[in-house]
């Protein structure tokens, strides 16, 4: 646990779309890293990209954390002492900070186009040089820069960098980490459209907002010995930066080249269950002893920076059907009727019937598209056999199921237990070729939920007539 006295996380995205299993992961561990400590969760919306921000998406991004549980203390809706929490909002803030940078010599405008730009990053990378600004415009006296901003060259604001700086932390995940000014160079903090730079407005409210932690995707990495550069030359308290593995997929490819099906509203579409989700994603990249399904509060206290691991995170979609089954079978029936109930699924079955067929597939289903095939399956006549179960019924032949018929007219009050053992002597079969005709016949599929549920729930009427059908296969 942190000796801090508060331990204060946060999620920090861009609505520029939808949340997706990268960043729904990043949210969740910063959630429960606070959770674990009893401290603060916080959102802020991060929208100073105004050509790509929309605030439908900040709206759909809130809503998605809510679903997930991923409750914040401080941020949108819920209020804080460092309002406000989208970043369009705070660009006075900002400009307080860019001014005290300029006073101290440690910031400049820039009058470099972007084509001068990438020419001189072309040339260097042609030397074989990292590519950094060069320092065109950080030695610009007050007369050249007047003389720019009368041609009407609207500059951008760098941050100056000294070549003999130099800049170690402790990542959280990583280690003892190094970096050289030199390496770095001077970087923007400004763009010319007077929006603040990632670099710049990210440290800054972390460290306003009192933020004591940061995990956050190993693509950041570089951004991290400039932000610390920034605070440490406005006197702000820098947090504890933790840089996590990024997530591909099962065969090793990055997953954001698939991320618009992987997206938490996509997900929630389908019909996967929050705590699934964050099963899944609390294991990705992340150790935990338990195999068990566990709730947010158990994920929170099993949370530990030391079990982050550096290596990439395999999403193994097996995995995410996986813990889905098992968040299904947790559901008590009310909850598992509403689930189904949100996804219309009920809306095809009887009032009547839908406790009967909820008892008969629970074990048997994944998502409501599940539940909706095997509403097809249990209520519809004359019933449509997967080619399986069609081979079954006709391996069986007919003279078996006439047997059957004959068997249930005698008795048609028998369970299937009775049933089948009767029907096993009077047939001389057993086993797999005793119960496989009958499944077969009864469900059109070779597999599925208990013979004794499907018998009960079709009732002796409905169980003649399919034995009727598979006499005719």
């Amino acid at each position: 646990m942190s000796t801090n006295t508060l331990t204060k996380t946060r999620f920090a995205p861009s609505p520029t779309g939808h949340l997706h299993l990268g960043n729904l992961r990043t949210a969740l561990f910063n959630a429960l890293l606070a959770r674990r400590d009893q401290g603060v969760f916080l959102l802020r919306i991060e929208d100073t990209d105004a050509a790509r921000s929309r605030e439908d998406f900040a709206q759909a991004l809130q809503e998605d954390l809510q679903w997930l549980g991923l409750a914040w203390q401080e941020g949108p809706q819920v209020g804080g002492p460092q309002a406000p929490y989208a970043q369009a909002a705070r660009g006075a803030i900002y400009q307080q900070y860019y001014q005290q940078l300029e006073d101290a010599g440690l910031a400049y405008p820039c009058f470099c186009s972007e084509e001068a730009l990438k020419l001189s990053r072309k040339a260097q990378l042609s030397a074989g040089r990292a590519p950094r600004y060069a320092g065109t415009c950080a030695r610009l006296s007050a007369t050249e820069i007047e003389a720019r901003l009368a041609q009407g060259i609207k500059p951008s604001l760098r941050f100056r960098v000294s070549d003999e700086e130099s800049i170690a932390f402790d990542d959280l995940v990583r280690g003892a980490l190094y970096f050289n000014g030199a390496d770095i160079g001077d970087f923007i903090i400004r763009r010319s459209d007077g929006s603040p730079a990632f670099f710049f407005s990210n440290a800054l409210d972390d460290a306003l907002m009192g933020v004591s932690h940061v995990l956050r995707g190993e693509d950041h990495l570089t951004n991290t010995p400039r932000q610390l550069l920034i605070l440490r030359a406005l006197d702000l308290p820098m947090p504890r930066y933790g840089h996590i593995s990024l997530i591909m997929d099962a065969h090793g490819a990055p997953l954001s080249k698939r991320l618009g099906a992987l997206s938490a509203r996509a997900l929630r579409a389908q019909g996967f269950l929050p705590l699934a989700i964050l099963n899944h994603l609390a294991r990705l990249g992340h150790t935990l002893d338990s195999d068990a399904l566990l709730s947010f509060a158990e994920l929170a206290q099993a949370f530990s920076e030391s079990r982050l691991g550096r290596a990439p995170a395999r999403h193994d979609e097996t995995q995410l059907q996986h813990w889905q089954r098992l968040a299904v079978n947790a559901l008590d029936e009310t909850a598992l009727q509403q689930w189904l109930e949100h996804s219309e699924v009920l809306q095809e079955i009887p009032a009547a019937q839908q406790q009967a067929f909820l008892a008969t597939i629970r074990d048997n289903i994944e998502l409501p598209a599940d539940a909706r095939v095997w509403a097809q399956r249990l209520l519809v006549d004359p019933l449509d056999h997967e080619p399986a179960a069609r081979e079954a019924v006709v391996q069986a032949g007919a003279a078996f199921f006439h047997s059957a018929i004959k068997l249930l007219d005698t008795q048609p009050n028998w369970d299937f237990r009775e049933f089948s053992k009767t029907l096993g002597q009077q047939t001389g079969l057993k086993g797999r070729a005793l119960f496989m005709p009958l499944r077969a016949a009864l469900s059109g599929v070779d597999h599925g939920p208990e013979m004794a549920r499907v018998w009960q729930f079709l009732g002796p009427e409905r169980a003649r007539i399919r034995f009727i059908q598979a006499t005719d296969l």
